[in-house]
């Protein structure tokens, strides 16, 4: 607490009418971005497009007033609509707020221990891989809305294959409003966009051209109460604790989600406003705000790049930006409620089609396949294929399993060779005293996954009278390792070989320490170079040098 005062007081130092002015504007600008996505994100998480809009304006103050960071927007994100629809299929919206509120104690509890860091671990092709399955997994789910057809079950693949039984039957009216709405947020020039986006634009002309035109057939949102408590809510005092057992999994993929997206959208727009981001009090602010949001009607949230990077670029002072454009989004709940009923679910749908293309990091995708990395590649496709068909953690836990394997794989290659002691070109006459002695310089961690190969290469070392390992190009050792090398001491103290070291590094000493091998070989067998063991071991054999 004393570090988030402090940071507090250094943001709003020098508060003044014109920074004010910049939040207001800016604020302003973030709401007309968030709008359309708030509703579009609500209706496809399968509660409401209200559910949607209470989300962004609570979130909006809550996290951002709390969070680790002055230009964070939080709000519905595409990422947890798509984690949340497969909820609402099998539990319905009670358990999507029962999974909301016990994933923000999870996050809560994360921020308290420290454990922002975690994010470093995920590999960026992971990250992307999970990205793109899950724009996948939205363009998928809004396939119904924006063709206007009907399809069964409870997952998106499941609803592909029964238009194999169903029929798939587009309706026009609907692709075309669909279409328009693509087109105009394709075609909307950037320049224009920085200040009025052009999904707003689309979705206005959509529900003007289907209103003109007559179109009956289409799917509208629907009435949009004038309340930040909604009807439909979690009741603390109603809750269905049986429930929690068949929530564990979404509990914890709503946290796992809630963590990398926001974490991830700190650390960008860090880089781009260079400015310190505190990622143990985002999880902080997103536990708590998590936890509000179900109890007013609310569904999960996390920080959004599109709106946090709007905000950045339009001149965002303080995190009263976000505080301001939940203001503007509560005004047109109000003002604006009865227009919005009125709105197109096929118009969402472009919307989100078009937010699910541009979710994914094309340009990292590019620079992946350009320089063909393999390993990247194939965590991003596997991450990407297990997103789709699988559970979102479950994905996640295979693109990190998958990445640490191919880890270990590259990493236990330990390289090993031998260099024969030439005495006679030593200064004195020690020939006579090193007849047979060489140096095996060993290159690579000596762990688990290398300790066979380790083992293989050492049955290659020649017969050596004396030898001394040069380990300074073995940074780290495990267990597996130090016992490895306790046994080939051993080997080579029973026949008489004698052993020395040179290089060790610290971390590898703690091991050799531990295992018993600086006991068995004396702590006068440690030299800090090769030239200084060669020249101890002729001092052993009485040698002149």
């Amino acid at each position: 607490m004393k570090q988030f005062w402090s940071s507090l007081r250094a943001e709003f130092k020098g508060y003044n009418a014109a920074r004010l002015g910049g939040d207001v504007m800016a604020g302003l600008t973030v709401c007309a971005v968030a709008l359309p996505l708030a509703l579009a994100f609500g209706v496809s998480s399968g509660a409401s497009a209200a559910s949607g809009l209470v989300t962004a304006i609570v979130a909006g103050v809550v996290i951002a007033l709390l969070g680790g960071a002055s230009y964070q927007v939080s709000g519905p994100t595409g990422a947890m609509s798509a984690v949340l629809v497969g909820i609402v299929a099998r539990y319905g919206l009670q358990g999507v707020f029962l999974a909301c509120f016990a994933a923000g104690a999870l996050l809560l509890a994360a921020g308290v221990l420290r454990l922002g860091k975690l994010i470093s671990f995920i590999p960026m092709p992971v990250i992307m891989g999970f990205t793109s399955g899950i724009a996948l997994v939205i363009a998928l789910g809004q396939v119904d809305n924006f063709f206007g057809t009907v399809s069964e079950g409870a997952s998106n693949l499941e609803k592909l294959a029964s238009y194999a039984r169903l029929g798939f039957r587009p309706q026009w009216q609907s692709v075309l409003i669909g279409a328009l709405v693509v087109a105009v947020m394709v075609l909307w020039p950037k320049k224009w966009g920085a200040r009025v986006p052009g999904s707003l634009v689309g979705i206005v002309l959509a529900t003007v051209v289907a209103t003109v035109a007559g179109f009956d057939e289409l799917a509208l949102v629907g009435d949009i109460p004038r309340t930040l408590l909604l009807e439909d809510r979690l009741d603390l005092m109603k809750l269905d604790l049986s429930m929690l057992s068949g929530l564990v999994s979404p509990i914890v993929t709503i946290a796992a989600l809630a963590m990398i997206e926001s974490l991830l959208c700190g650390a960008s727009a860090s880089r781009m406003k260079g400015e310190k981001f505190n990622a143990d009090q985002e999880l902080i602010a997103q536990g708590a705000g998590n936890m509000v949001l179900p109890l007013l009607g609310g569904v999960p949230a996390t920080a959004a790049i599109a709106r946090t990077s709007v905000a950045v670029k339009s001149g965002q002072q303080t995190r009263l930006t976000s505080v301001f454009h939940a203001v503007f989004l509560l005004a047109s709940m109000f003002l604006l409620g009865g227009v919005m009923a009125r709105l197109p679910l096929a118009a969402l749908a472009g919307v989100l089609m078009v937010t699910a293309w541009r979710m994914n990091d094309w340009e990292g995708i590019r620079y992946l396949l350009g320089h063909r990395f393999k390993s990247g590649i194939s965590q991003f496709f596997i991450t990407m294929v297990a997103t789709v068909v699988a559970d979102l953690t479950v994905a996640i836990l295979v693109g990190i399993v998958y990445s640490a394997i191919l880890y270990i794989a590259k990493a236990s290659h330990i390289n090993v060779s031998f260099s024969h002691i030439d005495a006679s070109r030593l200064p004195g006459e020690p020939a006579a005293a090193m007849p047979n002695a060489g140096v095996a310089y060993v290159t690579g961690s000596l762990f688990f996954g290398a300790v066979d190969e380790f083992n293989r290469l050492m049955e290659q070392m020649p017969a050596y009278d004396q030898v001394i390992f040069s380990l300074r190009g073995m940074p780290t050792m495990d267990v597996s390792g130090a016992q490895a090398m306790m046994e080939l001491c051993a080997k080579l103290k029973e026949r008489g070989c004698g052993v020395a070291f040179c290089g060790v590094a610290p971390e590898v000493r703690v091991y050799f320490d531990r295992a018993g091998i600086t006991e068995l070989v004396g702590e006068e067998a440690f030299f800090w170079s090769a030239d200084q063991a060669i020249f101890a071991l002729l001092e052993q054999q009485g040698a002149a040098v």
